[in-house]
């Protein structure tokens, strides 16, 4: 079968590795990191680049099955594949990604980006973002000399801070996902009072980042993981197993 996956992902790269054993298989990234995690894979095809819902329709229409491997975080993306699926007729599945957080953990929840900033207002000393470069937006009534920003080490990223008005040297830039260790080598270094973050899952190290918080007497604020429904990896390779062998 021809299947085309979406997500420059951990999770979306492995299944691309299982999948091309037996089909023909296409990843569509968003950009160079997406690109970069696939370089050296034999056997699969790489699209690379941010697509609009017309872009959409216009790939996927030549696979017979699509799945939507991209980040928890990215609404907009699986909203646009699932209603460009749907139009087409095409069989779409959604790749879950565990979450990482335990029963009773002690974080304050919040819905979106917005409500994080709020939050940070009860707290003093800096504060480490760890949201990606789309949110800091969202933070801009945050004294900049106090926020610190960890990034992707890509142009977009890097502009984004600027544009935000964030120091030079309050940029930290770099591939995750990060260490328990380093986490903590990293908070303790710029004095981190306050982690904001998102549930990565295990993929984006998010058990590593709590554990450091906590370890150095940082209050953590994560922003809550859209709704979902879809399935596991096992699931997922079962029901392409099904349909086609």
């Amino acid at each position: 079968m021809r299947i085309i996956v979406f997500g420059g992902t951990k999770e979306g790269r492995e299944l691309a590795v299982i999948l091309k054993n037996k089909h023909s298989v296409t990843v569509s990234v968003a950009g160079e990191t997406g690109e970069r995690m696939l370089s050296g894979i034999s056997g699969i095809d790489i699209e690379v680049g941010r697509k609009d819902k017309e872009q959409l329709k216009r790939l996927i229409s030549d696979f017979d099955i699509c799945v939507d491997a991209t980040h928890p975080y990215a609404e907009e993306v699986s909203l646009n594949i699932r209603n460009a699926c749907k139009e087409l007729n095409i069989d779409d599945c959604r790749l879950l990604r565990d979450s990482g957080l335990k029963a009773g953990e002690e974080v304050i929840t919040v819905p979106d980006a917005g409500e994080a900033a709020l939050s940070c207002s009860g707290f003093s000393g800096n504060i480490l973002l760890t949201t990606g470069a789309k949110e800091i937006g969202s933070f801009d009534r945050i004294e900049r000399d106090r926020l610190y920003v960890r990034v992707l080490p890509v142009t977009e990223s890097i502009e984004a801070c600027k544009a935000a008005g964030i120091p030079e040297r309050n940029i930290i830039a770099m591939f995750g996902p990060f260490s328990k260790e380093l986490n903590l080598a990293i908070m303790r270094q710029y004095d981190i009072r306050l982690l904001v973050t998102k549930d990565g899952g295990k993929e984006g190290g998010i058990r590593e980042k709590l554990e450091a918080a906590k370890e150095c007497g940082a209050g953590t604020i994560l922003i809550k993981r859209p709704e979902e429904e879809g399935y596991s990896m096992e699931e997922i390779l079962d029901i392409i197993e099904k349909k086609g062998g």
